[in-house]
């Protein structure tokens, strides 16, 4: 629960902030708080342990693919249960991380079709390294100039001029 001082009464007004985003336009809606928590740790819960799983056949590129790809997906989708569907498509979809959302998923999608259709273990490996990289990109979007200062890192780092 948040206090908050009007700014021109100059009372302290109570209200409790919702921090598990809007309710109204969600399919979540219909869940508590808690249930939505409840949620969105057992979904990450569960994408760690299967992209923890997928350490265990790293040298069988396929099986991997699968196990990382989908511990990928539960992962990144559990914030669903938070912030609603919706809400979470809006915020992937944002100007500012359009692209690394449009190679993630991109790369989602060649990772299994190379896995369970074409069943080629360079490209579904090649796939799986694009997914982790597009991943890593889209997550520090989320944090302030983690961009800029990994982009400036890595130039420096792989600068051959002395």
């Amino acid at each position: 629960m948040w206090k908050n001082l009007s700014m021109f009464g100059g009372d302290e007004e109570e209200h409790e902030e919702n921090l598990l985003g809007d309710e109204s336009d969600s399919p979540c809606s219909s869940l508590s708080q808690l249930q939505r928590i409840y949620g969105f740790a057992a979904s990450l819960l569960a994408g760690l342990v299967f992209m923890l799983l997928s350490m265990i056949v790293i040298m069988r590129p396929i099986k991997f693919a699968l196990l990382f790809t989908f511990g990928n997906i539960l992962a990144v989708g559990s914030t669903a249960f938070l912030i609603g569907p919706a809400q979470q498509l809006r915020m992937m979809f944002d100007p500012v991380r359009v692209c690394a959302t449009a190679i993630y998923i991109g790369s989602v999608i060649l990772a299994l079709i190379f896995a369970l259709g074409i069943h080629s273990k360079i490209l579904t490996a090649v796939a799986i390294i694009t997914e982790m990289c597009a991943l890593i990109w889209y997550g520090l979007s989320y944090i302030p100039f983690a961009r800029r200062m990994v982009s400036e890192l890595l130039i420096r780092f792989c600068d051959t001029e002395m």
